[in-house]
């Protein structure tokens, strides 16, 4: 079935509420098994309704901000969806406190029982009308960054547009661009300000009413975080400035030498070549059709899937007015169908962004059979290995795309992923301390960015632009507004990408094997649990960051001897 045959019916949270209590009803009343089961397929249909109608409400309101229709219907969701958390953290209690649990575990599984405990604990009904406002706040702010019209070139650009810029040859241009861009920040900088302490007042707020001591415990639940905690991150956080930063210095100067500047400034950093910077050799359809025998090369599932999803509509790439800034890929179980959402603005990053939400739409469409709507994604650190191993693993077929620029694309990709991964770590460090001191000034919570961004990022010289000196970089980033301490999981599934990249130089069958293997698994087992079937190693390991920062050297050198 095409997308646009998807068909949207606004769910009755009324009726859905008296559907689910009347099961669990019959659940808390049952002595046997079969009928416990019966009981979970029965809520797990009523959930795959009501999931797969939100996030195709989702998908048309991100699609244009300004559709009245889907506008209305993502403000219904930002109300109703609170009151369906609580309805199922009723159901998630009757399951951790099961007589049967046991012999329910043995049916689906132990993280499914590890979820619900975790779920159960980050709503009540205390928090109804505080969750409605959080949500809120996010919508605003997403339709506030998607409103963006900047006058530039002669045109009116949108935030993605004007990001092209940044690969640009011409110094000047790249300047102005990125100066137009912040400047768009900076004139919303109160508006952005307002929207975030709204935020951080707010998930303080809840998290006191349920209990915690404050956001961060709350955040890593939300987060359904089941095998690792704030100490583990401390570690980690720890070894990446160590050990990685020290390489991206090395990288960023070598980098400054090679494009004859005197000073590498922010809208310098996408410069990697004097000669030009690798891009597409086509317009997003020519992209597209370039990937249909990527995906075929990769192996005889990728290409399965990619035929479903270009025949079917799943993707909406093309940049336009009123649409989204954003990168994602959603589910929608009632249609076991992916959909993929970014915006090319014909730069090198659309193949990246591409190939990583298509690594997250090829994990769903192989998982697509398992029946829990709770095993659809995995946790997040460990559904962002798909999307990250994806983007390396098609490096075999790239020529397609990049022809004689290939080789720049690879070593623009992976000074990008290191640089990418020690960002999340820094924003991770920040996000720490946010919620830790929630009651601190805008500009007090910039100018610890700003102290953050140069321990780990120290090469970011941003020239007098008052905005990014003052600390407002970060504003740029939907996740923190939206998803509070997501950004790590980037950075850990990263260096399990790593893992599988680099067993793909030396042995390719075993590597997409593997990438196999973890996609099938969707979100049945812990992150730990996965890297463990998988044979991967835990980036939480010592020597594990080590051994990917030498293998990191050792292909960037072999790259090097190309470009």
């Amino acid at each position: 079935m095409k997308f646009e045959s998807f068909q949207y019916v606004r769910p009755d949270i009324e009726k859905i509420t008296q559907e689910i209590e009347h099961v669990l009803n019959q659940f808390k009343h049952s002595k046997k098994i079969e009928e416990l089961n019966h009981y979970i397929q029965k809520i797990n249909s009523i959930r795959s309704f009501f999931e797969s109608m939100m996030h195709l409400a989702a998908i048309q309101f991100t699609r244009d901000t300004k559709n009245a229709f889907f506008l209305e219907e993502q403000k219904y969701f930002d109300e109703m969806y609170p009151i369906y958390l609580n309805i199922l953290r009723d159901y998630f209690e009757i399951l951790n406190t099961s007589i049967y649990r046991k012999q329910l575990e043995a049916r689906w599984g132990k993280q499914f029982f590890s979820l619900a405990e975790l779920q159960s604990k980050v709503i009540s009904k205390d928090v109804l009308e505080d969750l409605v406002i959080e949500n809120k706040l996010v919508s605003k702010y997403t339709k506030l960054i998607a409103s963006a019209k900047i006058k530039f070139d002669n045109e009116n650009k949108n935030l993605a547009q004007l990001q092209a810029y940044a690969y640009n040859s011409n110094r000047e241009t790249r300047k102005k661009a990125l100066t137009a861009k912040y400047d768009f920040y900076m004139d919303n900088e109160e508006e952005l300000d307002t929207i975030f302490n709204g935020l951080v007042k707010k998930r303080t707020e809840i998290a006191k009413k349920l209990g915690y001591k404050n956001y961060i415990a709350l955040g890593y639940d939300r987060m359904l975080r089941v095998d690792f905690n704030p100490s583990h991150l401390l570690n980690f956080r720890k070894e990446i400035k160590e050990k990685l930063v020290p390489f991206l210095n090395e990288i960023r100067e070598n980098q400054r030498i090679r494009t004859n500047l005197t000073t590498l400034t922010y809208y310098d950093l996408d410069y990697l070549f004097q000669d030009g910077s690798p891009s597409p050799k086509g317009d997003s359809k020519w992209i597209v059709q370039q990937f249909q025998q990527i995906f075929r090369n990769l192996s005889n599932e990728t290409d399965e899937f990619y035929n479903f999803m270009i025949s079917n509509n799943l993707v909406d790439l093309d940049t336009r007015e009123n649409k989204a800034r954003a990168g994602y890929c959603s589910f929608l179980p009632l249609y076991k169908s992916p959909f993929i959402f970014a915006n090319f603005n014909g730069s090198s990053d659309d193949v990246r962004v591409f190939s990583h939400e298509a690594g997250h739409a090829f994990q769903l469409y192989s998982s697509r059979q398992i029946e829990l709507v709770d095993y659809h994604y995995p946790t997040y650190e460990a559904c962002e290995i798909h999307s990250m191993s994806m983007e390396l693993l098609i490096w075999q077929s790239l020529d397609l795309v990049f022809k004689e620029d290939v080789h720049k694309y690879k070593y623009s990709h992976l000074i990008g992923a290191i640089d990418w991964m020690i960002y999340c770590v820094a924003i991770d460090e920040f996000q720490h301390f946010i919620y830790e001191n929630p009651d601190i000034s805008p500009s007090a919570r910039k100018k610890e960015w700003r102290r953050i961004e140069k321990l780990y990022l120290p090469f970011r010289i941003y020239e007098g632009n008052d905005f990014l000196e003052r600390g407002g970089y970060w504003q740029q980033q939907t996740l923190i507004y939206k998803t509070p301490f997501y950004f790590i999981d980037y950075a850990l599934a990263q260096i399990c990408a790593f893992q599988i990249f680099t067993e793909s130089n030396t042995n390719m069958e075993l590597a997409i094997s593997k990438f196999l293997q973890i996609c099938k698994t969707g979100g049945s087992k812990s992150f730990l649990s996965i890297l463990k079937e998988a044979k991967l190693t835990s980036p939480f390991d010592d020597g594990c960051i080590d051994l990917i920062v030498s293998e990191l050297k050792m292909e960037m050198k072999k790259i090097e001897d190309y470009i």
